[in-house]
């Protein structure tokens, strides 16, 4: 049906639109974040005798570097969803094999959403940086909201598309025709 290919398109944009406004909220007001991240690294929130201090950062150079690293890969999503989304929107008529091949940026995105929101905000800040005992600079909520929604849209764009109603595919070729041995030899009958 074209409106599952339509939906698909769809959220693909509405993911591109959350991951391209959180790259331009990180940049236009860095300090905001850059204070979260500080805060996650160094662990300075953490319970107190905690025995995991010995992983906390507490270099600003660093800190600045894993900002950088964060904002890069949410552009980079952002942009992987909206080009996934052009192109699902250029192929949107064109048939089941092409539609489904097309979507290749669009699950590359999710894959790179999984990684920022999972891997990185969960386990590296969560787990390794002891951000779950964080009262304050905990952001694990907020990355479970999204890399869920992530994994709900890669499941359904996944889902493989059927030929669109009143598809006819184009008549199979028909082989050449050989000629007798005789005369693809240059013999004469």
């Amino acid at each position: 049906m074209l409106i599952t290919r339509y939906a698909k398109i769809v959220m693909s944009l509405a993911l591109a639109s959350f991951c391209l406004l959180v790259t331009f909220d990180n940049i236009t007001d860095y300090g905001t974040n850059y204070l979260f991240v500080q805060h996650v690294m160094s662990m300075d929130t953490t319970f107190p005798g905690n025995a995991l201090m010995y992983r906390s950062i507490t270099n600003p150079l660093l800190w600045q570097i894993a900002y950088a690293l964060i904002i890069a890969a949410e552009g980079v999503t952002g942009a992987l969803f909206f080009a996934g989304a052009v192109r699902l929107f250029q192929v949107r008529n064109e048939p089941a094999e092409v539609f489904n091949q097309a979507k290749v940026y669009t699950v590359a995105a999710c894959l790179l959403a999984f990684l920022v929101w999972y891997f990185g905000f969960m386990v590296v800040a969560g787990e390794w940086f002891a951000m779950w005992q964080s009262s304050t600079w905990n952001g694990q909520e907020a990355a479970f909201r999204f890399y869920m929604a992530v994994l709900g849209v890669l499941i359904f764009v996944n889902q493989p598309d059927a030929e669109l109603p009143g598809f006819v595919p184009p008549p199979l070729a028909t082989p050449r025709r050989r000629r007798p041995d005789k005369q693809k030899r240059g013999e004469t009958a």
